[in-house]
């Protein structure tokens, strides 16, 4: 069976060719495992039983099942089939999955929203130009935005994005999408893999909009994006309420 032309087999579910197939798997079953479809500690169909479905090989299955071991929320026994990871409810985020806030807070049982606070034209220090492999003072988009869990400030985070990549007005921007969807709608460019550096910050001045007291301690999470080409997209530096919000890790050992 190839991959080249696969099969719908039911109406909830639409492949198509908008992005590699193995990554749409990936998501159903993703999906599926995070809206409880199956079950924590539940057995999931088998490799066979999932290439019928969704009409790929079952090489593609194999590849996406490896990637959700990898990150925790599937178990492999030998001889025994795939089980949705029991624990899976006590796990928020992984840690590939760091930088996505608005799934960091609703995998930990908030409703989440984004409240914009700054979007305007900043210039580029000599560390920021060293990191975007820019020049020292080009422009940049500086986007500042409060993330909320159950109508509780829990994030506060900044962007700086080089306006070279701006693909519209700036005035068009909407700050309260999720970075993912602001840097692929406005900026026509496709976020592939973010590092991430966790300290401990005190709050001030700058962090206030989190309502807590002031010296505080905080999560600061500095981030870098990066293309699929390796090139850099955008710095964020974040502070994180961790009285609120706890992220909580999987990693497999092997």
């Amino acid at each position: 069976m190839s991959d080249d032309y696969p099969l719908v087999k039911n109406k909830f579910m639409v492949i198509s060719r908008s992005k590699p197939i193995s990554e749409q798997v990936n998501i159903i079953l993703r999906d599926r495992i995070c809206d409880a479809d199956y079950a924590p500690g539940e057995r999931m169909p088998s490799e066979s039983a999932l290439s019928v479905e969704f009409g790929v090989s079952r090489a593609t299955i194999r590849t996406v099942l490896a990637k959700l071991a990898v990150e925790g929320l599937i178990l492999r026994k030998q001889g025994n089939g795939t089980f949705v990871n029991e624990r899976i409810e006590e796990i928020n985020t992984h840690l590939g999955g760091l930088w996505e806030f608005a799934q960091l807070i609703e995998r930990s049982g908030f409703e989440v929203s984004i409240e914009p606070r700054a979007i305007e034209i900043v210039s580029a220090t000599k560390e920021e130009a060293r990191v975007l492999a820019i020049n020292q003072g080009d422009e940049l988009l500086f986007l500042k935005r409060l993330f909320f869990a159950d109508e509780q400030p829990v994030i506060l985070a900044k962007n700086l994005i080089p306006i070279s990549f701006l693909e519209v007005p700036m005035k068009m921007i909407d700050g309260s999408l999720r970075i993912r969807e602001i840097m692929k709608r406005y900026f026509d460019q496709k976020i592939s893999f973010v590092t991430v550096g966790i300290s401990s910050a005190i709050a001030e001045n700058s962090t206030k909009k989190l309502a807590v007291e002031k010296n505080a301690h905080l999560l600061n999470l500095s981030m870098r994006f990066y293309s699929e080409k390796n090139e850099p997209l955008a710095i964020g530096d974040n502070y994180l309420n961790d009285k609120l919000i706890m992220p909580r890790f999987v990693q497999t050992w092997h």
